[in-house]
């Protein structure tokens, strides 16, 4: 196993070293920072495998640099609190908002390999880093928006989440989600109509999750409605979705009327991204981050004007929109920091293939092998936004048989999720 990467963080010279020669000694790579300024940049770069954060810092305090991370969903490594004048509140907040454990200085040599090693250990299960709901932003809209999840977690009831395409329903979903219980998403529609039952059981204790209801088939719809119906047998939380007006499906007798009467008495509208323009800036600078940890792209930071210019930008297609966006900027981009150029250069290539319904420019000026690639790479990544994720109306709406569709996935390296 390569070494572990720890990154320690104090204003102390002498603290910093220290820690370093011991933690070499022992077999670990050890990263610096003097500050939170210096943490905060390294974090947006890579992940490490642990940090070891000072409380008292002159820029930033740990505890808000703590609390920066969770709110923008990169708290995915353990983080152990040090201090040397710290009061027993403060590092139970800190424990509280997510540190894993507290130092306190001068630093006992075994306490703190214990520690360092128990840290490390506690890390391997936790996840890497993802989009969640408190990542999602800071606005009044969003604030709003969890006030009525948090409303909605109280009661078990059936749960209709309205919202366009791409804004991240299942996000908000994810969040009723309790940890260490079964999460099913519908994958194939037939199910609801074949076996809805035999999907409770699946789901027992848990929670059901089914994208756009608007699309499902008359008996898929019954059998949805069935399944509602014995939801409480099997404590299953059922939460739906749909981006169309169900009322005035029904009216026309597109919809079932029993069944939006069913899933219809609890509903939460989630926000567009033009909603909440003031989120823009931090979101893209999260999903470079991400897309960076998870091996998609380099990682290259936005300058203001460039951040400004994904702001005023129009989001028909959402947050789904926005990450693609980001990817093409972090791929293309040749200098370590974004600008306004570049920015508004992908911009015009999105307005200008508006009414073709594909999100990117492929290249003429490389071999037809590469350019094939690139459109077909693409348009996957298309179907697959358009479908929620949901490789069966993938495989439908592109015409593959399912296995042949994962291995072209696979070839063209297409993440499905």
């Amino acid at each position: 196993m390569s070494a572990r990467h720890i990154l320690v963080v104090d204003d102390e010279v002498g603290i910093r070293e220290l820690l370093r020669d011991i933690l070499e000694d022992e077999g670990y790579h050890v990263v610096l920072a003097e500050n939170a300024a210096e943490a905060r940049n390294f974090r947006l770069k890579t992940q490490p495998d642990l940090v070891l954060l000072d409380i008292w810092m002159p820029d930033c305090d740990g505890v808000t640099l703590l609390k920066e991370w969770v709110s923008g969903g990169l708290l995915t490594m353990p983080v152990v609190m040090m201090s040397g004048h710290a009061t027993v509140d403060t590092a139970v907040e800190a424990t509280r908002i997510g540190a894993f454990d507290f130092l306190e200085k001068p630093i006992a040599l075994q306490k703190l390999l214990k520690t360092v090693s128990a840290a490390l250990k506690a890390g391997e299960h936790l996840p890497r880093q993802s989009v969640n709901l408190i990542g999602l932003g800071k606005s009044a809209a969003m604030m709003e928006l969890r006030s009525r999840l948090e409303q909605a977690a109280k009661s078990k009831a059936p749960l209709l989440l309205l919202g366009a395409k791409g804004c991240g329903v299942e996000l908000c979903a994810r969040a009723l989600h309790q940890a260490d219980t079964p999460w099913l998403t519908l994958e194939a529609p037939e199910k609801l109509a074949q076996s809805p039952l035999e999907m409770l059981q699946h789901a027992q204790n848990g929670v059901l999750f089914t994208g756009e209801i608007a699309e499902l088939s008359n008996s898929a719809q019954k059998g949805l409605l069935l399944l509602i119906q014995k939801a409480e047998k099997y404590a299953v939380r059922v939460i739906c979705s749909t981006s169309r007006d169900l009322p005035q499906l029904a009216a026309a007798h597109q919809f079932d009327d029993i069944l939006l009467q069913a899933i219809g008495a609890l509903t939460v509208r989630v926000p567009a991204l033009n909603e909440h323009r003031e989120d823009i800036p931090e979101l893209a600078s999260g999903l470079a981050t991400r897309l960076t940890e998870a091996g998609e792209t380099p990682y290259h930071s936005f300058d203001t004007a460039a951040l400004n210019a994904l702001r005023n930008a129009e989001w028909p297609g959402n947050l789904a929109q926005l990450e693609n966006v980001v990817k093409r900027l972090l791929l293309a981009a040749k200098e370590d920091v974004i600008g306004l150029s570049e920015v508004q250069h992908i911009l015009q290539e999105f307005s200008g293939l508006e009414h073709t319904n594909a999100p990117f420019l492929v290249s003429f000026d490389q071999p037809l092998r590469e350019a094939r690639d690139a459109f077909e790479r693409l348009y996957f990544e298309h179907h697959i936004a358009k479908a929620g994720g949901n490789m069966s109306r993938v495989a439908d709406a592109v015409g593959l048989e399912r296995t042949h569709l994962y291995r072209k996935l696979k070839q063209l390296d297409v993440k499905t999720k």
